[in-house]
């Protein structure tokens, strides 16, 4: 059903990404083998790093072309196996795609790159007196393009909802080689389907996400944690979704 790496597509990866972002020794291989699921893991033939969506595009258009499977990765800490490359292939790691692009206070936006670390995002708009509300328990490691693709939420969904409520734009790479461009800084936009909310969840299996503007509110003056005891599960449950 799919082809295998060889050396015509580890001559092509190499080109593209350079030799130090093309890992194929084992030990090595060995780390994107596995997200946080307990005993699921399947070894890749190849992990590229990349670096630009270009790449990226390029990549896409020759695995479709090829018939060579590829697996997308954040920073592999997803409880859904979304990261695992169980067709093997060549898993395309966006661990270096980390930069903040733009905090954007007039508009309460942050545009990013997916390989950001979610607490990193939390820690700079905050220096600005914004707030980005999803806090995954991972928060200190996951990165932001892997909390898309797994709608991630976190003890703060109670109250602020998950990670699909703060998306407003994305750019991605189809499987195509595509780059396409959907939303942007705006909350409201009823033109055409609704792909973002298609693609947020869906695990790397619909497009690779590249760039992500992100809605922000103003940072709460004041937080409180609470310990409060029930009695009853049902009644814990019904008090927190009052």
């Amino acid at each position: 059903m799919y082809a295998k790496v060889d050396d015509e597509v580890l001559k092509f990866l190499t080109n593209l990404f350079g030799k130090d972002e093309v890992l194929v020794d084992p030990d090595l291989l060995e780390k994107y083998s596995h997200d946080e699921v307990p005993g699921l893991k399947a070894e890749p033939e190849v992990v590229v790093r990349a670096t630009t969506v270009h790449q990226i595009s390029k990549l896409m258009n020759f695995a479709n072309e090829k018939k060579i499977p590829v697996t997308p990765r954040g920073a592999g800490y997803g409880l859904s196996g979304g990261a695992v490359p169980i067709y093997g292939g060549i898993v395309l790691s966006l661990e270096k795609m980390d930069r903040i692009l733009e905090i954007d206070k007039k508009n309460l936006m942050i545009t990013v790159e997916p390989g950001v670390i979610t607490g990193k995002i939390h820690e700079a708009v905050e220096k600005e007196g914004l707030f980005y509300p999803p806090d995954p328990a991972s928060l200190d490691s996951c990165s932001i393009g892997g909390n898309i693709a797994e709608c991630a939420g976190g003890p703060r969904a109670i109250k602020y909802g998950v990670t699909r409520e703060y998306v407003c734009g994305l750019e991605a790479v189809l499987p195509s080689g595509e780059i396409i461009q959907l939303g942007g800084k705006l909350v409201k936009n009823v033109t055409g389907y609704d792909l973002i909310q298609l693609l947020i969840g869906s695990e790397g299996t619909l497009a690779i996400i590249t760039r992500i503007i992100l809605r922000l509110i103003p940072l709460p003056r004041v937080t409180i944690d609470l310990l409060v005891a029930f009695n009853e599960f049902q009644a814990a449950a019904d008090t927190a979704s009052a």
